[in-house]
């Protein structure tokens, strides 16, 4: 299952599979998920208003204000070895529809408003992030979602942006890895630390398809304090795999 990880640049769309897009989009035109331009389905106005996680934060979780580990990294360090995410989620933006809130409405848009088509636009940055940050992982995990949640939703949006960042790097995706036991509340809704990580306890399981002896990058759309990915990374380490990277669209500080 091991593939090689040095690729540096991202291959182009196959010619089917382009006007494939194309014909779809004469049919349905995108439309931009936060200012509502038609055109794409994030425009370069709203684009350019996405916040980089960049600067100064921790090498572990990747929270910022950090230069090297964050206390909570140094004193009770999760399970897995790193994670990255590409930008900055701000939960406080004035609104989701305006262009400093395009994050946000990225996601909300990929995993309530059914825009599955979107996670095409979200995993290109995340695939480009990964082939510069260069993780030796083998295999690409998505997040696993509920059943009864991905029954209703119609699709698990960690598993679309897994698969997209697999066809861009090249990495197999193991989507049967794990398996979500039992649903849960929404973590944001959570009050602190210690709820999110008991509200996680035994949610996570091995799949039909454990892999064992190859190193992971676990997929998820955000991240906030890490405990969904640490609660992960932990089965997939017991399991036998490891280490465990992730990779997150953006990243709540």
């Amino acid at each position: 299952m091991k593939t090689g990880t040095s690729d540096t640049s991202l291959p182009s769309e196959s010619a089917p599979s382009r006007l494939a897009r194309l014909a779809l989009d004469l049919i349905f035109p995108p439309r931009c998920v936060c200012c509502g331009d038609m055109g794409e389905f994030v425009c370069g106005a709203c684009a350019s208003g996405m916040q980089r996680a960049a600067g100064e934060r921790c090498r572990i979780c990747w929270i910022g204000g950090s230069d090297d580990r964050c206390p909570r990294c140094r004193y009770d360090r999760p399970r897995f070895h790193s994670a990255r995410s590409v930008f900055v989620y701000d939960k406080e933006a004035l609104s989701a529809y305006r262009h400093d809130g395009a994050v946000r409405a990225a996601v909300q848009a990929l995993k309530y408003r059914g825009v599955s088509a979107l996670a095409r636009t979200m995993a290109t940055p995340m695939a480009e992030f990964r082939a510069a940050w260069s993780p030796p992982a083998d295999v690409i995990v998505p997040v696993p979602l509920f059943g009864m949640r991905r029954r209703i939703r119609g699709y698990n949006q960690s598993e679309l942006l897994a698969r997209e960042i697999g066809r861009l790097s090249g990495l197999p995706v193991a989507t049967k890895a794990l398996v979500r036991r039992r649903a849960t509340p929404p973590q944001v809704r959570q009050p602190d630390e210690e709820s999110r990580r008991s509200n996680l306890d035994g949610a996570f399981g091995p799949g039909r398809r454990a892999i064992e002896g190859v190193a992971v990058l676990l997929v998820d759309d955000v991240m906030t304090t890490g405990a969904t990915l640490d609660a992960c990374a932990r089965v997939l380490l017991d399991g036998g795999s490891g280490p465990v990277f992730a990779l997150t669209f953006a990243r709540e500080d």
